[in-house]
């Protein structure tokens, strides 16, 4: 899939929920690889922050995120709404230091963006892919995130208040496409006596009944719901069924745990990359997500590190096993230092070695600490990368490779006995009168142990060779 952005800015604009300010925002066309950012146009030389969980100062009642002394909070619905229209590149542009929160949710946000219309962009889209089951608890509140391996971005959370108003609730999102109808409308809600006590504290200086679903979690006498009404400026109000104040109607029977999954995909923007896998959410809060955020960030890291590694499964057959090897490559103990060739094509290649501690080297290579010498291993990836290049002649067992150049060769972890090191070699240009330009990189386990760029000549032998 297609990068997408805007086709032209569109402007909203409300009252931010905690500093009471009225706030303009308007979202504008990126560039690809730009991300989501945030741009304080009211403040001197107009700083823009990263949509990064790196950069969450706060989790209080809100997403807060901050660069140097310039920040945004409440950037969670905004964010979801973004990720839920399927887009990968917007600049916003703030004049305060809280995003609006409109009616509580996000669908004033995806009305624009329907409104003002969505166009793709040259790039693909980098998606970041669980690969395996990733985690978060805090025992202390009960909240568990769980991230597993599936084909598109899918969400379902479980909240549980131990409330006879909100006892536990579930919401799903099979398809992000359905976000606008299904997610986007769904507000956020606070428990009475929470909004008693924000009140008395001097918060939530925006908030409204109109743009919250208030639940009456314990019993009230109507003298005091009239109390209440006064403090909030209404004419009135009551409790209706489900312990729900009667300021505003239900959209969905669960619209409390729809919010929360809003919420969770909003504050899961801030991992940078667009997620393919389920999310399980239990429980989920701002701070919670943001610490998952955070851990899925550090993952994405590293798995961009190691985008090209080989996955390698012992039980399938290899291409060629050792014997197969030493009919292409002329060496021998104790100097062959490939087992097997596990991938091959005309651009790259994939070897095998399997290090024991009866390798000759161990035993000068050091004494009580043996570690394979980093040459070596740059021998095993020269010897893998001949395979490739004599994979492009008619007969190979004509002609030899011999290597004539390694630049900006690193090592970066030790080899040690019972490592497999998997050893791969792309084609970095076409091969050009029997030069091969290649770059090689051994792997063990997740990490790279020894990389560089090689570059060797295909020769043919001469008739007295072998």
């Amino acid at each position: 899939m297609k990068q997408h952005t805007i086709k032209g800015p569109v402007s909203l604009k409300g009252i931010g929920l905690h500093t009471g300010k009225k706030v303009n925002m308007t979202f504008l066309p990126a560039p690809i690889n730009h991300g989501f950012k945030f741009k304080r146009i009211d403040l001197e030389e107009t700083p823009i922050i990263n949509a990064d969980a790196d950069a969450v100062v706060s989790t209080q009642r809100g997403t807060t995120i901050k660069r140097g002394d310039a920040q945004v909070s409440t950037v969670e619905h905004t964010l979801a709404a973004l990720v839920g229209m399927n887009l990968d590149n917007v600049l916003i542009e703030i004049d305060g230091p809280e995003a609006p929160i409109m009616d509580g949710s996000s669908i004033a946000f995806t009305r624009a963006i329907k409104k003002v219309g969505i166009v793709a962009q040259e790039a693909d889209r980098q998606y970041f892919e669980i690969e395996d089951p990733v985690s978060f608890v805090d025992e202390a509140t009960g909240t568990e995130l769980l991230a597993l391996p599936a084909d598109d971005f899918q969400i379902t959370t479980m909240i549980d208040f131990n409330s006879p108003v909100l006892g536990q609730q579930y919401a799903s999102l099979d398809n992000i496409d359905d976000f606008h109808e299904k997610i986007a409308p769904c507000r956020t809600f606070v428990f009475l006596h929470e909004l008693e006590q924000l009140m008395a504290l001097d918060l939530i200086k925006g908030g409204d009944l109109d743009n919250a679903i208030v639940i009456v979690d314990r019993a009230m006498s109507q003298k005091e719901l009239d109390v209440l009404a006064k403090k909030l400026d209404k004419p009135s109000v009551k409790v209706e069924q489900e312990g729900i104040l009667n300021t505003v109607d239900l959209h969905f029977s669960n619209e409390p745990a729809r919010h929360k999954l809003l919420d969770v995909i909003g504050d899961l923007a801030l991992v940078g990359k667009r997620i393919k896998g389920k999310i399980v959410a239990t429980k989920p809060g701002h701070t919670a997500n943001v610490q998952f955020a955070k851990q899925l960030k550090l993952l994405y890291r590293k798995q961009r590190k190691l985008r090209g590694k080989p996955k390698y499964d012992p039980t399938i057959p290899p291409l060629y096993d050792v014997v197969g090897v030493q009919k292409l490559l002329p060496h021998r103990y104790p100097f062959l230092l490939v087992d097997k060739i596990i991938e091959l094509s005309k651009n790259h290649v994939v070897g095998v070695k399997n290090v024991t501690f009866n390798e000759l080297f161990f035993q000068g290579h050091f004494p009580g600490n043996p570690v394979m010498p980093g040459v070596l291993q740059i021998e095993a990836l020269a010897q893998t990368g001949g395979i490739l290049a004599l994979n492009t002649v008619e007969d190979p067992t004509e002609w030899d490779t011999y290597f004539i150049k390694i630049e900006y060769a690193k090592f970066k972890h030790k080899v040690v006995p019972g490592d497999t090191l998997i050893l791969k070699m792309d084609l970095l240009s076409p091969i050009r009168r029997g030069l091969c330009h290649m770059q090689g990189t051994a792997y063990v386990g997740d990490k790279i142990a020894t990389e560089g760029e090689f570059m060797a000549q295909i020769i043919k032998k001469s008739k007295n060779e072998g």
